[in-house]
């Protein structure tokens, strides 16, 4: 299957607008910030609401690359380059995985530097003077093609004083506009011991919760093809990049978004068009897989799946004896 491109040789950006809603029922559970709780916000619509941060989307994006039962790249995407840390011969991350993508301290703070030096090599860059964007591109493209769209910050001093930045090509967020509270709680029952001491994890423990309601609900996605065009890959390598994009997007938007327990929202349309540029609307998945194929293959030798031994004693951070009590509403999933 050949996806036609050419409609976006003459716009820097394409940005599409996805309106979403809850799987079951009218509430959903937004993302939450320490010391911030739900971020609303208020506009001339009146009181809105971040469901989930760029940040957030970002990994999310990542992740529609990654086959969690295989613990590595889909078989649909085989070729990508991507780096794997192996631990004692086992899979111990993956840039893929890594929030900080080749930034990841598995790699730049690995105490065997042969990846480390090896990146350093390829790059050519002191630490002072200008840094070459395109040779750096080549590199990104070489070693891990998802920093050039998930962004990348190699916040090393020896590689050119931390300078090495790329900023993210495809970001998304979702928000919710005409937002109202829907309070609610629950408790955390102690069957054994309902009186017990709630600080060390025993007794019964009510909580209050907060979750929303919203007249609207939209994914707002942002592919910046003047970034991609600027990193000087050629034609070949920028279509890849594109097509990668657009297959991330659509493999999110197709698949979970699930994004906490209370928070589990699907696209209330099938047919996805475009705000910028008119008349291109978002292929499907199997269009998207089908024209991945042969472009990563063109691509393949431009790309390599590299390997990383860590064996580096990990350790857990020292702090307090006791943890903070955590209420059952304030777990993880409510992290962005």
């Amino acid at each position: 299957m050949t996806i036609d491109l050419s409609p976006l040789d003459s716009v820097q950006r394409v940005l599409f607008e996805v309106p979403l809603a809850p799987m079951q029922g009218h509430r959903f559970q937004p993302t939450g910030f320490p010391g911030l709780g739900a971020a609303t916000f208020q506009t001339s619509n009146g009181t809105c609401l971040l469901v989930e941060s760029a940040q957030s989307m970002a990994n999310r994006l990542e992740l529609t690359c990654w086959d969690e039962a295989k613990q590595d790249l889909k078989a649909d995407l085989d070729g990508l380059s991507h780096v794997r840390v192996l631990r004692n011969g086992s899979l111990l991350t993956d840039t893929i995985l890594e929030s900080h993508r080749l930034n990841s301290p598995y790699l730049l703070q690995n105490s065997d530097r042969i990846f480390f030096d090896q990146i350093k090599s390829e790059l050519g860059i002191s630490e002072t003077g200008p840094i070459d964007r395109r040779k750096l591109a080549d590199v990104l493209l070489k070693y891990d093609i998802g920093s050039l769209l998930h962004g990348v910050f190699l916040a090393k001093k020896e590689l050119a004083g931390g300078r090495l930045r790329v900023a993210r090509a495809l970001s998304a967020f979702i928000e919710a506009d005409g937002v109202r509270i829907a309070a609610s709680g629950g408790v955390k029952n102690d069957h054994v011991n309902p009186s017990g001491d709630t600080k060390a994890g025993f007794g019964n423990v009510p909580f209050a919760r907060d979750e929303f309601t919203a007249e609207r609900i939209t994914l707002y996605a942002n592919l910046d093809l003047a970034q991609i065009r600027g990193y000087g890959l050629g034609r070949e390598a920028e279509s890849l990049l594109i097509l990668l994009a657009l297959f991330k997007l659509r493999t999110l938007i197709d698949g979970n978004l699930r994004l906490r327990t209370a928070c589990d929202l699907c696209a209330t349309c099938e047919s996805i068009p475009a705000i910028l540029p008119k008349g291109l609307t978002l292929p499907s998945l199997g269009d998207l897989t089908a024209a991945l194929k042969p472009i990563i293959a063109v691509c393949k030798n431009r790309m390599t799946v590299s390997e990383v031994d860590f064996n580096d004693k990990i350790e857990a951070k020292k702090g307090k004896e006791e943890a903070d009590e955590v209420l059952p509403d304030k777990t993880d999933e409510d992290e962005g």
